[in-house]
């Protein structure tokens, strides 16, 4: 007669392991990791940005000290402190600290996409003359005059090899016509606002 405990038909195999609800200690030392990647990132930002950054006191203390530290053997046992003092974080103060970092990093990837555009729409300019006057529909308020002799220098300078202070001219202009263009849509926003609240 066949064992009744044996086999496909008896207990299932993992009935009586023991559930453990503490992670295991390679999860652990992930973690570990994370937070002092986490401690890394904000030790090499400014001193300003780290003072902007929501956290406990003591926490912010560690990583300003570490910044001031230049010697590699103190820096690296500050940098060991520093993950120590990150592990007393909890989850949601971890989040807050990493939101932020990730706004950072989007803001330089936006910022270097809006330089690229601006350094496209230069060398538009430098192509072709309708672009020149596509830009003087845009902004009217442009001088005319200024804006063709830029692109006639820097034209030149590209033909005789010259440092390019005419080509940098039209990229600082085009930076401020960008920007006038951002503040004009903040105020205009702004006002659509305030008519809401009117209403």
């Amino acid at each position: 007669m066949p064992n009744p405990n044996r086999g496909a038909c008896g207990f299932k195999s993992n009935e009586f392991e023991q559930e453990y609800e503490r992670p295991s200690k390679s999860q652990l030392k992930r973690e570990m990791t994370e937070l002092q990647k986490l401690g890394q990132e904000l030790i090499d930002q400014s001193r300003d940005r780290v003072k902007r950054v929501p956290m406990p006191e003591d926490v912010r203390e560690a990583i300003l000290e570490c910044q001031k530290i230049k010697d590699h053997e103190g820096r690296r046992r500050q940098l060991q402190f520093v993950g120590k003092k990150m592990r007393t974080l909890d989850e949601t103060e971890v989040a807050l600290i990493q939101k932020t970092i990730d706004s950072w990093k989007g803001a330089s990837k936006s910022e270097t996409a809006a330089m690229h555009a601006l350094e496209r729409k230069r060398d538009k300019l430098l192509a072709n003359d309708a672009a020149v006057t596509e830009l003087m529909a845009e902004h009217p308020e442009i001088d005319a005059q200024q804006l063709r002799t830029m692109i006639r220098n820097a034209r030149k300078e590209q033909a005789e090899n010259k440092p390019p202070k005419a080509y940098r001219e039209i990229f600082q202009l085009l930076k401020e016509l960008a920007k006038a263009k951002a503040a004009g849509t903040a105020s205009d926003e702004d006002d659509d606002i305030e008519d809401e609240d009117d209403e």
